[in-house]
């Protein structure tokens, strides 16, 4: 069942080409990439780029159910280091497409990259129970998101959704936002690190949220999507915009097989969430209980909007993102 392949995609060349400016444009190549009917039959063969994260099932859902073949499509999948090192392997045309955050896909651009959104595809949920959270120790004395300034809490990247989500909810509770400080670290030693006292505070998702408050000396600060962009989007598809107008059949047809896969991933996750163990050696028990995002391949132009507002006020990105030009129409 499992069948991401690796890709090579430096972390280097992902800094170089999203500092460098790049001129307002992809690199030229990336419409020449063999994606062209007649590689699989009537089939046009298509690379994706995944992340080795659970939400990215819903893709190895939709090649096991037939759906991107009956849109006309062959879908390999490659797994990438990150959100931003598949930035430049999609606008050199390694990759047709890629599933990574939003924000990677606006700073790109912010930088002069030609990215494009092509749909939707995963988001927190709106209310209730989060996908992500901020946990603490009970006696670490933050009992909500304005306790955090001055406090360290632990990311898995930084200038990303993570931190500024918890940004914007410290400013709402009333705190200065600068006054918070964030590190760099790894989901998977984040609670170790928080329970030995050398972090405040995680920002951890599932399943690592349920795991660390399955812990009776741990509590839940609180979702700070929730707080700052109730719905925010975590994951979109993207491509070049040099593929996006140099293949628009292509592309029309990817976004049609995305809609079908999504609404049916979504309609039963139970399904999806089965093929975990293979997909990336997920426990079966865990995949089984795995508190989801929602699936959707509707390019959510609201919250996209107010994620760009929150970057230009906590000076992530220069200027506001123009989504006319960034999602294709």
């Amino acid at each position: 069942m499992m069948k991401l392949r690796s890709a090579t995609v430096g972390l280097g060349l992902a800094a170089m080409l999203l500092l460098s400016g790049c001129g307002g444009g992809s690199p030229s190549g990336a419409a020449d990439t063999g994606s062209g009917a007649g590689g699989g039959g009537d089939l046009t063969p298509v690379t994706v780029g995944v992340l080795s994260i659970a939400p990215s099932v819903a893709m190895q859902y939709g090649i096991d159910e037939g759906i991107f073949e009956k849109h006309g499509l062959k879908v390999e999948l490659q797994t990438g280091q990150g959100g931003a090192a598949m930035l430049p392997a999609v606008s050199t045309g390694t990759m047709d497409f890629a599933v990574g955050n939003p924000l990677s896909v606006l700073t790109a651009a912010d930088k002069g990259l030609d990215m494009r959104i092509v749909t939707g595809y995963s988001n927190s949920k709106a209310e209730g129970d989060d996908i992500n959270g901020v946990v603490t120790r009970k006696d670490s004395g933050i009992d909500g998101f304005a306790d955090l300034a001055g406090k360290t809490t632990s990311v898995n990247a930084l200038k990303t959704q993570g931190d500024l989500t918890i940004m914007d909810s410290a400013a709402q509770d009333g705190a200065d936002a600068s006054q918070l400080k964030f590190n760099e670290m790894g989901f998977q030693d984040m609670e170790a690190q928080l329970e030995r006292g050398n972090t405040d505070a995680i920002w951890v998702p599932e399943p690592f949220l349920s795991r660390a408050l399955a812990d009776k000396d741990n509590k839940l600060v609180g979702y700070p999507n929730q707080v700052a962009i109730p719905g925010l989007p975590t994951m979109v598809t993207f491509t070049s915009g040099t593929y996006a107008d140099g293949q628009k059949e292509v592309v029309t047809k990817f976004r049609d097989a995305m809609t079908d896969t999504l609404s049916a991933a979504e309609a039963n996750q139970d399904d999806a969430k089965a093929l975990l163990p293979d997909f990336m050696g997920m426990d079966a028990k865990v995949a089984k209980g795995l508190k989801m995002e929602t699936w959707d391949a509707e390019v959510p132009r609201g919250q996209l909007e107010k994620l760009g507002e929150l970057t230009v006020e906590y000076d992530f990105l220069s200027k506001q993102p123009d989504l006319d030009k960034i999602v294709v129409q």
